[in-house]
């Protein structure tokens, strides 16, 4: 690596991470515009097969964590960001030459494989340079900047599709991976001390994982997470056939998705002015309790009566913001018995919950039908499922707590 040119400010640092983590977003956000026109230019069976677009890159994103997380241990951040930038850009060539939907869907599980180098690296460069609330504050400023990207992700998609064809969209991939990884290259640093590098070993994974399945708590956080974030991917698979072909939005398909995504921003804010005061257990638990019961309602009255597109967005509104108070929780109580593991099990959970999303998520897109039923009827399980899950495990907890309070008072 060359010598820096200088130290990076805080502002700028806060940014650099946002943007890397923002690869991400951008990845799967801008394309949803065009999920239509590549179904029927890659000449699909099935509409609901342009999903698989979608889903292709979360499923390298969960197996490039497993990997990107121990290698990030042992080789350095800059090292594997570079590596999962290189793989980006590789996949990203692969779908602008794809001529049909079986070699777009390799290039998108490149992509995937590779967006987990800068994303994973950004977690552990945060985690190297700043503890305790120092981090959080950090954190909690880079997700501010990055929840401008699933906002303005399907505007500029749009936009491109104004001026060329769905290929654009890649190219756009590449000049901005080209742009991030040049800055990242002059002005990031090498924040892994070389007596804190951990040599990559699978019998050290294979550990990791033993020790997440074993523990209550992270076993049942991870599913929790792997049901939500199944609900999530589900809506991301259904959201433009239903907003362009359902509602017949057109255009205006960016602006609605955007406004529901700036409810997940909020969330995010709003959390943490509750969340000492709450607690994440309970916020966790109001968030999928609030999810269940919108869905019950949305399905009583869609048995009934179609339920006109205001109705539908105010819902995907309150599921979104639901979604924001939950995730940044969800997996804070998952990793809490981890800190001996923090990056493995880290990498472990991410990659766990979302294999799980992953194949939840693509059932339930592939059941769309025209109709809300199979999106309504999958946030309700899923999220009964998530609640459950967290139930069981703050009843364990409260338990767990008296017996320890017990103990202390009998000594």
């Amino acid at each position: 690596m060359p010598k820096q040119v200088s130290i990076m400010g805080h502002k700028e640092f806060i940014a650099l991470m946002a943007i890397l983590m923002s690869v991400v977003a951008i990845s799967i956000d801008a394309l949803l515009p065009a999920l239509g026109i590549i179904g029927r230019d890659l000449q699909v069976s099935h509409p609901n097969q342009a999903q698989y677009v979608i889903s292709a890159i979360f499923i390298g994103l969960a197996l490039g964590q497993l990997i990107s997380g121990p290698l990030s241990d042992a080789l350095g951040r800059k090292k594997v960001l570079f590596i999962g930038l290189s793989l980006y850009l590789l996949g990203s060539v692969i779908c602008i030459s794809a001529d049909g939907i079986e070699t777009m869907l390799v290039g998108r599980f490149i992509q995937g494989l590779g967006v987990a180098g800068p994303y994973l690296s950004v977690m552990s460069i945060v985690r190297d340079k700043y503890s305790g609330t120092a981090m959080a504050r950090i954190m909690s400023l880079v997700m501010m900047v990055f929840m401008m990207v699933p906002i303005l992700a399907p505007a500029l998609g749009q936009l491109i599709l104004f001026v060329a064809n769905w290929k654009g969209i890649f190219a756009v991939y590449i000049f901005y991976a080209i742009c991030v990884a040049t800055w990242a290259f002059w002005r990031l640093e090498e924040t892994l001390r070389p007596e804190n590098t951990v040599p990559f070993k699978i019998s050290n994974i294979v550990k990791g994982t033993m020790t997440v399945l074993t523990n209550k708590t992270t076993l049942c956080y991870t599913l929790a997470i792997g049901f939500i974030f199944g609900a999530l991917i589900g809506d991301l698979n259904s959201i433009q056939q239903i907003f362009q072909g359902k509602y017949a939005v057109g255009d205006l398909f960016a602006v609605y998705f955007g406004l529901q995504a700036l409810a997940f921003g909020v969330a995010s804010f709003t959390n943490s002015h509750l969340v000492e005061r709450l607690g994440m257990r309970r916020l966790c638990l109001t968030g999928a309790a609030t999810i269940v019961t919108a869905s019950i309602a949305l399905f009583i009255y869609s048995c009934f009566m179609s339920p006109p597109f205001a109705l539908f967005f105010v819902y995907g509104v309150v599921i979104l913001f639901c979604f924001g108070i939950m995730f940044g929780n969800l997996n804070a109580i998952a990793l809490e018995p981890m800190g001996h593991i923090a990056g493995l099990a880290s990498a472990i959970v991410g990659a766990t919950s979302s294999i799980i999303g992953i194949v939840l998520g693509t059932i339930i897109g592939q059941l769309y039908d025209g109709t809300l039923n199979p999106l309504i009827l999958g946030f309700l399980i899923l999220g009964s499922l998530a609640f459950i899950m967290m139930y069981v495990e703050k009843s364990a907890h409260t338990r767990q707590q008296s017996a320890e309070l017990a103990e202390e008072q009998a000594s």
